[in-house]
């Protein structure tokens, strides 16, 4: 039996790939080391800056958090589409029944313990007494029940888009006491507790459940934060959530702040503007620019703290549709990824700071194998198969366009690409869009090749959505029967070793079939001024050990105050 601490999936789990599209940025080496970012000595080593002179947490005060985009579908959790950006507001105002340490387990939040059956089949969740939501509702294990449902499309007033799939291997939610929930499952499932965890599964107030008309709207949680208006584009703000459960070291509940305006500031130039003058006090930004240029400038003058961390690293990559040509072919993807130097885009966009990436997880996660067999750059081949696909296509040149965020640094990426391309006889054309639009498009499948930040965190199973043949998210179309093998195996496999080598050989057949062309790491930094400490937040409840310093999934506020 498990008694509530396992390893872990990733944070930024499923629903919504607004979670993970914008552009090209930067990266991180293996959790564990560091990697320096500046002259100054900032480096990606999971440390705050500044915290360790602070003194002791004051309270009150507004924070001002300038985020990099708007989350338009709003926070109905079941239907939510929710980015880093979207987590990180819904963090603040909703909890999840568990939660990840910095070790990488698994361990209850919400709940008090989560236990499995010996098959992993059969889950029960027991809820800690005496949590309230925002209008006052109590937490029980009908409305968890309720939530779990409406996730898995159970429940008539919700429409789950893309979690319907996240859950389909769940077989039934039952009540079995007040602060009790069993959870079936269909085929044994030994990371489904971690799909209780991560910013998109927060737990909704039944008065939200129920409201077909602004649920989206008017969040209700149990979170450190609580409602209060919304004006879509320009500030969403939040309260202090007076009767919060959690009690800090002074004897009274978190969070410190008396409230959090959230600022969604797209442009990336805007934002750091916007701290360097003050206008907001806190900003996120995976930029290797921002964090190699400006960021140690203004911490070396005194204006600003950092946290920067390449803790289980996202992978950047082109992600290519295998539905549409020339990407339905293998020498169209074997082209589009030799055609190009890796490591000269790197070198040219990032300054050479992130590490190159030859499969989808970062060293030292479950599946990192560090020599796959990714093909390398070869301009000669990549030409000899551009002629030969034209001789197999009646003249048809292997041309594609790609889709990118519209953002500065992204779009010189493209530009690279676009160059680099056209040398082996391929033209590619650029349609820059808005982040809602993009998202669509991928959903929909209306793209050839796209830009893509996505797979950080340490558990494979977490990828299951991603590269399924019958997904909805599987936003590639990648249609493989060895991956579909892999995914099953690994998710039923409860030996570490075992399910490492299967995932292991997931990342081989990825690189044998060229379904995705892999790029770089990525590394997240959270910069503050100077009078903001809290980062990462307190230890988590019940002895569960230190918060997480993944950044990539958003971070907690309840623990963030100004001095």
């Amino acid at each position: 039996m498990l008694t509530g601490i396992r390893h872990r999936t990733r944070d930024a789990l499923v629903i919504g790939v607004a979670l993970s599209l914008l552009a090209v940025g930067c990266g991180g080496k293996k959790s564990g080391q560091t990697t320096q970012v500046a002259p100054s000595g900032l480096q990606a080593n999971e440390v705050e800056t500044g915290l360790a002179q602070a003194g002791p947490p004051k309270r009150g005060g507004t924070l001002v958090y300038g985020v990099e985009a708007e989350t338009n579908g709003g926070y109905c959790i079941p239907e939510a589409q929710l980015a880093i950006s979207g987590i990180e507001v819904a963090r603040s105002m909703y909890d999840t029944l568990t939660t990840t340490n910095n070790d990488g387990k698994v361990v209850p939040n919400l709940a008090k313990s989560v236990t499995h059956s010996s098959d992993y089949k059969t889950w029960t969740i027991v809820l800690r007494p005496g949590i309230l939501f925002h209008d006052g509702s109590k937490l029980d294990a009908t409305v968890v029940k309720n939530n779990l449902d409406a996730l898995r499309g159970k429940y008539p007033k919700r429409k789950p888009l893309l979690a319907l799939f996240v859950f389909q291997n769940v077989a039934g939610v039952s009540v079995t006491g007040p602060l009790t929930v069993q959870v079936t499952t269909t085929k044994p499932w030994v990371a489904f507790d971690s799909y209780l965890g991560g910013g998109r599964f927060g737990i909704m107030a039944q008065a939200q459940l129920d409201d077909q008309v602004s649920c989206d709207r008017k969040p209700i949680g149990t979170g450190p934060f609580q409602f209060v208006s919304w004006t879509p584009n320009q500030v969403l703000k939040v309260k202090r959530w007076p009767h919060y459960w959690r009690m800090a070291p002074d004897g009274k509940p978190y969070p410190y702040l008396d409230a959090v305006e959230f600022r969604p500031m797209p442009e990336e130039q805007v934002r750091v503007n916007a701290l360097e003058t003050g206008e907001i006090d806190v900003m996120h930004t995976f930029s290797s620019k921002t964090q190699v240029e400006r960021l140690p400038k203004m911490h070396d003058a005194g204006k600003i703290n950092v946290m920067i961390s390449d803790k289980n690293a996202e992978v950047i990559y082109l992600m290519l549709n295998a539905d549409r040509p020339p990407f339905n072919t293998f020498e169209g993807r074997l082209a589009a990824a030799i055609g190009a130097s890796r490591s000269d885009l790197n070198s040219i966009a990032n300054d050479g700071f992130p590490p190159l990436a030859d499969g989808p997880f970062a060293p030292g996660t479950p599946g990192y194998v560090k020599n796959p067999g990714f093909p390398q750059f070869d301009v000669a081949k990549a030409k000899k198969l551009v002629a030969d696909y034209k001789a197999a296509h009646n003249g048809q040149s292997p041309d594609w366009t790609l889709t990118l965020p519209s953002d500065p640094a992204t779009l010189q990426v493209g530009q690279l690409i676009q160059e680099r391309a056209k040398r082996v006889g391929v033209n590619v054309k650029l349609n820059a869009e808005e982040q809602a639009k993009l998202i669509n498009d991928a959903i929909g499948g209306k793209y050839q090749a796209v830009t893509f930040r996505n797979h950080g965190g340490s558990e494979p199973d977490a990828q299951y959505v991603w590269w399924y043949s019958s997904s909805p998210v599987n936003f590639g179309r990648i249609k493989d029967p060895i991956i579909d093998k892999a995914l099953d195996d690994g998710r039923s496999e409860p030996d570490p070793a075992k399910r490492n080598q299967i995932y292991q050989g997931l990342t081989r057949e990825f690189a044998k079939k060229m379904w995705n062309v892999w790029s770089w790491y990525t590394i997240w930094a959270v910069a503050e001024r100077s009078n903001v400490h809290g980062i990462v937040g307190p230890d988590l409840p019940d002895a569960g050990g230190k918060a997480s310093t993944e950044l990539f999934g958003g971070h907690p506020l309840l623990g963030m105050w100004k001095s």
